[in-house]
């Protein structure tokens, strides 16, 4: 790859400090991160070049990076020394790197540089996102490029359980490739924006849309609320957005999906997970719930019509936790639709216990 000089890096840097643009020349409609782009733009924390252009497939570099984040976190951008030697106070740039330094957003190296026109390569986006934003830090156990001795290792598993960035269908993360300028506004809008994170789930997933409120109804009449919201409390420093259950009376009860090309899963901070579905989906197909009790469950039928107050659906799959003989687990029936999860629940006699009632 061809490298880019340091004063071509400072006419860089200066362009993108500049008030952000119109409408880029080069930015379609049709262009996959169109709307990250554009959204971030309105925000200000990325804008264009002066010949109109967003350059959204150049590769991002360091200093790019740097300002992006100073600009997302409302840092002084203004020029200054730094504790890098190769990042000067004449660098345009300089002001963000140091104070996005100092905060402890990005990193220099050993040799006392910061190599502002290196590019952000995978592994080090998922590291300054886990640093940007509150992700809980999770290991990512199917990803075949990735292991336990690397640096961003439990960074890659936090942006992807955050809904950040998602993995490739060849079960891979890539974290060595560049990045582009469209990508990690991508990356960075995906950790303040719901709407976007929908756009890490894979094909066919059973996650919930992000941007849409639940409402389930229990079997005396209780209803609850499910929204995917900014968590308050002890949770706020942990998780960017979590799944909220809320109803009158009772206490608001937060839970995360994960979901990878081998099962879904729903997590409750601080407590457990719990195994929902495994993939790919065969009836028949034996798996343990997890949790506390680790659950015998069954893939039992799939395609089903299911009735629920708010829709009848006809691509049900029915899942069966398995009674557990001389004990209290008596054993139940749920069903998962692409795109809602599970709508409906029942007891091994047929009695609602809870289903789905609206969305919004």
């Amino acid at each position: 790859m061809k490298k880019v000089s340091l004063i071509t890096g400072a006419v860089l840097a200066l362009t993108l400090l500049a008030s952000p643009a119109q409408a880029a020349t080069d930015l379609p409609n049709s262009h996959r991160f169109f709307e990250e782009m554009t959204y971030l733009q309105n925000k200000g924390v990325i804008s264009g070049f002066e010949d109109g252009t967003l350059r959204p497939d150049k590769t991002v570099s360091r200093a790019e990076a740097a300002i992006m984040i100073g600009k997302l976190k409302g840092l002084d951008g203004t020029q200054k020394d730094s504790q890098f030697k190769d990042v000067p106070k004449s660098l345009k740039a300089s002001g963000y790197i140091a104070a996005a330094a100092k905060a402890g957003y990005v990193w220099g190296y050993e040799n006392g540089t910061f190599k502002p026109d290196a590019p952000i390569t995978r592994g080090d986006m998922a590291i300054i996102l886990s640093r940007v934003y509150p992700l809980e830090m999770k290991a990512v156990e199917d990803l075949k490029d990735v292991s336990q001795n690397m640096r961003a290792y439990e960074a890659i598993g936090g942006v992807i359980r955050g809904n950040i960035a998602a993995g490739y269908p060849d079960k891979t993360f890539k974290p060595t490739q560049a990045t582009t300028r469209a990508q990690f506004s991508a990356f960075v809008a995906r950790g303040l924006e719901p709407k976007f994170q929908n756009d890490t789930h894979m094909a066919h997933s059973y996650l919930m849309d992000k941007t849409k409120t639940y409402t389930f109804q229990y079997w005396d009449g209780i209803k609850f609320d499910a929204s995917y919201v900014k968590p308050k409390g002890k949770y706020e420093n942990i998780h960017n957005f979590l799944w909220v259950n809320q109803s009158e009376n009772v206490p608001p009860s937060y839970f995360s999906e994960y979901e990878t090309s081998e099962e879904l899963q729903i997590g409750y901070p601080g407590v457990e997970y719990h195994t929902q579905l495994v993939y790919p989906i065969q009836k028949g197909t034996r798996f343990n719930e997890d949790g506390t009790f680790s659950l015998p469950a069954k893939i039992t039928n799939v395609g089903m019509t299911i009735e629920t107050k708010y829709k009848t659906f006809k691509n049900a799959v029915e899942v069966t936790i398995l009674p557990i003989p001389q004990s209290s687990v008596e054993g139940s029936k749920y069903y998962l639709v692409e795109g809602y999860g599970i709508v409906k629940e029942v007891a091994m006699n047929g009695e609602l216990i809870y289903e789905l009632i609206a969305v919004k």
